[in-house]
């Protein structure tokens, strides 16, 4: 089984505690927001990064990562964008496709809120994990 760390909403930060608690994972996914390209040097160096560009991030994220990463993993179909919206909220960008051709597990940022959400409508996890940097109004990482 393939082990993930998971985040999003770095804003430019990153430090020693996660990089050593993701030190046993197989990939780093980061849902956007990514803020500063050290960060993903840094993310890279320990482990392959599948990630997408945020709101807030400037063109050499852009250049590097698309919006929307759509893949498969050990038979499981994972989108991971930015802003996602979440069950019942989806953004209108996502909305059309995601009833259309939902995916399995489905990841966005952007709100710096920690949700994990089924949604039985269409059969998909949906997880937020929330910010990891210390923009935004989050109290904790």
């Amino acid at each position: 089984m393939t082990k993930i760390g998971l985040l999003s909403d770095t804003h430019g930060y990153i430090d020693e505690k996660l990089l050593d608690f993701f030190k046993d994972v197989d990939e780093i996914w980061h849902a956007g927001d990514i803020g500063d390209y050290s960060v993903f040097k840094k993310l890279q160096y320990l482990k392959p990064v599948r990630a997408v560009f945020g709101n807030i991030d400037g063109q050499d994220i852009r250049i590097r990562y698309p919006e929307h990463n759509r893949f498969r993993i050990e038979e499981i179909d994972v989108w991971i964008t930015h802003i996602g919206g979440y069950p019942g909220k989806y953004d209108s960008k996502v909305k059309p496709e995601i009833f259309r051709n939902p995916p399995r597990l489905f990841i966005s940022g952007h709100s710096h809120i920690l949700k994990i959400i089924f949604d039985k409508k269409i059969n998909c996890l949906h997880i937020n994990p929330g910010a990891y940097g210390k923009s935004g109004m989050h109290k904790v990482r």
